[in-house]
Order: C-alpha cells, then structure tokens, then sequence
C-alpha cells in the first residue's frame, strides 16, 4: 500500500504501524490489513478486542497487534489466545492485566482522554516495574497544527513521563504527528488516516494516493424551467433553465446533508454541483451541458477526482468522519465503493 510506504519514507528511523480501528476507517479492516502487511507493516493497532481479533484472522500468527482501548475482564481470554497486546490506560487496567504478559502503556499527556495522568505516573512505574513493556504511548491533541504550541509540550510531557520506563520503545506520533517532523517519529509512528488518503492536517496536505471510490448512478435525467426548486423545503430557485440529474445517493449511505449548496459529484470530468437538499437515497446535481448525463451513468462522489480531504472541507468536517460514515455506509448498500 503505498500510503503505508510514504510515511515509512517519512521516518525512515522508526518501525511504521498500521491503525486499522473502525474497520480500517470504514474501508474494510481485514482487506486493509492485509494489504498493509503485503506492504511491509508488522504492527496493527485495533480500537477493541472484537476488531483485533478480526485482524488477527485476517493476517494470522506474527503481526503485532495492539488493542487500544485496553483490556477488560471479559476479554482476557481473547488476548492469550490470540496473542493480543493491551493498552493500558488506567491503573485500574493495570491491576487487572496483573502482568499476564507483554503490554503498552498510554501516557496522557494533554488529551484529557485516555491514558495515566501525571499524577498516576509513580504508581503506574512501580505496578509495571517487573513487566514487559512493548511499548509507552502518548496522542497528540493539536499535531493537525504543525505549529501548535502543544505539540512542543506534549513532546517534552511524554519524554520526562518516558524516563520512568526506559527500557520500553517509544511511540508518540500518529499521521499527522509524523509529519511535524523527526523529532516527534521516537521509536515507532502511528499513521491512520494517513493510510487512507489525508495527511491529517488542517492545511497543505501531502499528496496521499486515494484509497477509496464511491461512485453511484443516474437514476433519470430531467429539464428545468426557471422559477422550479428542488428537493425538500424548495431550498433552492432554478434562475434559468437547466439539465438535472438524480443519483442513487443520500445521507442513508452516509453522503452527508452538510453538503448541501457546497459539494459535487463528478461526471464527464467536470464536477457537478449538488442542487438542493440531499435526500436519504437521492441527490441532485446541475448537469447542464454535459452529454454524458444519461440513465445508469456512474458518477464519482469520493476519489482520485473527488479528493477526501477537499470533500471533508466542502461538508464542514473531519476526513476521519468522511471515511467513517460516507466510505462505511456505502460498503452496506449498493453504491460502487
């Protein structure tokens, strides 16, 4: 996968894992990781022990593959069996892990999230001082920022926190966070939605191959006079005449509403503005002048001509979300994806 080996270029001092939680980001978790591995990734990083365990059946025995949200009691058996790593997040966790075998370690260092809190930190290193750490962890809040102030102080935060395990590799980094620089890759760097065709950042994304198409089809074709509206609450005015198309496509497969007056789908290498609301499982677009605008016609709504990142900008969101639900949802339907 070549995402995965243009962040393993990008820190080319450090082992690259591969973030595939939430169904490799709505993409498909056991097909992504596959790929991953035949591209060089050893270590998984899942969300739960229900997804890790997919994993695990996809890639089979010798992949790392970490659990992020830790481990709970029900769950125990699954991390032995199938040779799962927990991410402690807790001293709670760390009590009932009871060094039953190699495990992780997340420091909160900013995020307010999960992980030891620094005042958890002394308890934390005598509880674990006799287990095998595979590895201490932090997140960064604010690495979409390159220049964010509290990316410097969560880096010097997880460095004086690391001191207390240091024999244990280092990991602070995800997509976005490898690309603030070298001094943020430490041992092992975490991309995810780097994987999937964003760089994760607010501004001047690199350039990510795409890794998801949808695409639906023309269900009819129409002629509009001025004066006519479209779609519910006649949102919109035609101010002259126009050729419409209605696609097979809504917020049911998770195209959302937000991109409405905003967003486009792409047909005859042009794009083609949404006109109206979008509908559960139709949406209009302007396709005046095109000729390609016929019945069973495909029209791209995310891809190579619809980049992720400027579809997330367009529908006022995160690509995470994008891919989540729009990339998702349609693996359940039957638009193309």
């Amino acid at each position: 996968m070549e995402n995965w080996r243009c962040f393993k270029r990008a820190a080319p001092g450090a082992a690259v894992a591969a973030v595939v939680k939430a169904d490799a980001y709505g993409l498909g978790a056991e097909a992504a990781s596959r790929a991953l591995a035949k591209a060089g990734a050893r270590v998984f990083f899942a969300a739960t022990c229900g997804e890790a365990l997919a994993v695990r059946g996809a890639l089979g025995e010798g992949p790392q593959i970490f659990v992020l949200n830790g481990a709970r009691a029900e769950d125990m058996r699954h991390f032995s069996s199938a040779k799962l790593t927990p991410v402690l997040n807790s001293l709670e966790q760390i009590k009932l892990w009871d060094a039953r075998g190699p495990m992780a370690l997340h420091i909160d260092t900013g995020m307010n999230r999960l992980g030891i809190g620094p005042e958890e930190l002394a308890h934390a290193a005598i509880a674990l001082k006799d287990a095998t750490l595979a590895l201490v962890m932090s997140h960064l809040a604010c690495a979409s920022d390159v220049k964010h102030e509290m990316n410097k102080v969560q880096r010097t935060r997880f460095v004086d926190a690391a001191t207390l395990f240091a024999k244990a590799p280092l990991s602070l980094a995800s997509s976005a966070g490898a690309l603030i620089g070298a001094d943020y890759h430490f041992d092992l760097i975490r991309p995810g939605i780097g994987l999937y065709g964003s760089g994760g950042l607010d501004t001047d994304n690199p350039k990510l191959s795409t890794a998801a198409t949808i695409e639906a089809p023309i269900l009819q074709v129409r002629d509009v006079e001025p004066g006519e509206t479209f779609g519910y609450g006649a949102s919109l005015t035609a101010t002259k005449k126009m050729r419409t198309a209605t696609v097979a496509l809504g917020y049911a497969d998770g195209f959302l509403r937000s991109l409405e007056g905003r967003g486009y789908g792409v047909l005859g290498g042009e794009k083609r503005a949404i006109l109206g609301r979008i509908s559960m499982d139709l949406t209009i677009l302007d396709v005046t002048g095109c000729a390609d605008a016929q019945p069973g016609a495909m029209v791209e709504f995310l891809g190579h001509n619809a980049p992720l990142d400027e579809v997330a900008a367009l529908a006022r969101t995160a690509p995470y979300e994008i891919l989540t639900t729009f990339a998702g949802t349609v693996r359940k339907t039957g638009v193309r994806s």
